[in-house]
């Protein structure tokens, strides 16, 4: 059989989709939806979109739907791009769908992946599930609605930003994410990166360094920082890539010993407090030093090395304000106290240097990235 058919009902929503609700058995199911989960390739590319499996909640899925009394009125979700059919419409919405399997499974998943996964384990009977089918026109249009439809249940939030330069024709609180999060995925993959391989991401759960904090550090620099101008530049994008894998290379270099084989347990530099804070420090020294390479971003960081407790002592923070180095969290005003102390260093390090050296212009004042 190369062919499915269902008698489905179609629903009057969007003009621009076809959206269809029917019912399939467990085993018919499989055949014409895959579950794609969120993978790169060895170049970055990003494919699938679905979160791993969660073995415990598939297994107390499995463990009801055994037996006898069971029901499962939530519909799996499937979206398609291509291979489906809808005849026989009538004016009630009543409609017969023809699925084409030739070629493998063409649906995917949208919604309801634990649930499918545990429906294949269930060998006594063949269920009978729900199915809201959505007809897209493209790929992006597939990923757009997934993005949606998930956005508002609790998916892991790091999963659905990395999607997002993916998908286009987003609300604007996801969209301004996007720039952001693309500079971070790309942090990982690129050969070009300092960082590559250390930024924890769905597709690379090995990661030490949060894409949350590299994120949060990237949009404040768009928002209002030195990336604001360079990305308005015809290779903008290349150009924040290249200031943030340079700053953090440079970190890595000049405090090697508290980041290389720690975890945000071990050390508070690679934590999401030290990375956050350090995003401030990145500004002050590319705006006021002209920092643009690891080099000259190793040279501004240089007099905070005697100055930081990332992985023992004390912070110092002044006014009777001492803290054990474990004591820093990843909360607003730790990150806000820890980026004031690093950057009122940094800031007194550059006006010594520009007094020991000759005055041979004047620069224009520069506006920091706002630490409230």
């Amino acid at each position: 059989m190369t062919t499915l058919k269902f008698q489905a009902i179609r629903a009057r929503q969007s003009e621009a989709h076809t959206v269809l609700s029917f019912a399939a058995l467990a085993s018919d199911l499989q055949k014409f939806a895959v579950i794609e989960r969120v993978a790169r390739d060895d170049v970055g590319a990003l494919s699938g979109f679905q979160r791993p499996q969660i073995a415990g909640h598939i297994r107390e899925i499995r463990d009801y739907l055994e037996k006898p009394e069971a029901i499962l009125p939530n519909p799996i979700v499937v979206a398609f791009t291509n291979s489906v059919q809808v005849f026989d419409q009538n004016a009630d919405g009543r409609c017969t769908v023809e699925i084409d399997i030739a070629a493998g499974a063409p649906g995917m998943v949208v919604d309801g992946q634990q649930r499918l996964t545990a429906l294949g384990q269930v060998h006594e009977k063949d269920f009978q599930v729900f199915v809201s089918a959505i007809i897209c026109r493209d790929d992006e249009e597939l990923r757009r609605q997934f993005v949606l439809i998930n956005n508002t249940r609790p998916l892991p939030k790091s999963l659905i930003y990395e999607l997002l330069p993916t998908v286009t024709g987003l609300p604007r609180r996801l969209g301004d994410r996007s720039v952001a999060a693309e500079i971070a995925a790309r942090l990982n993959y690129d050969e070009k990166s300092l960082l590559r391989g250390q930024v924890y991401q769905h597709t690379n759960p090995t990661g030490i360094i949060r894409d949350t904090a590299i994120q949060r550090v990237i949009i404040n620099s768009l928002s209002d920082g030195v990336m604001r101008e360079l990305i308005r530049e015809p290779d903008g994008a290349d150009l924040c890539f290249k200031l943030i894998s340079d700053f953090y290379g440079a970190v890595q270099y000049v405090f090697r010993k508290e980041w290389v084989d720690h975890t945000p347990k071990t050390s508070r530099l690679v934590h999401g407090a030290g990375i956050m804070s350090l995003g401030y420090v990145m500004e002050l020294l590319a705006l006021l030093d002209g920092a643009r390479t690891s080099d000259e971003f190793s040279k501004g960081l240089a007099c905070l090395i005697d100055n930081t407790a990332w992985t023992s002592g004390e912070w110092n923070f002044g006014e009777n304000d001492k803290r054990n180095w474990k004591s820093v969290q990843n909360v607003n005003r730790d990150i806000v106290t820890l980026a004031q102390y690093l950057v009122g260093i940094v800031r007194a390090d550059i006006k010594r240097r520009r007094s020991q050296a000759p005055d041979t212009s004047e620069a224009a004042p520069q506006k920091l990235v706002s630490l409230s």
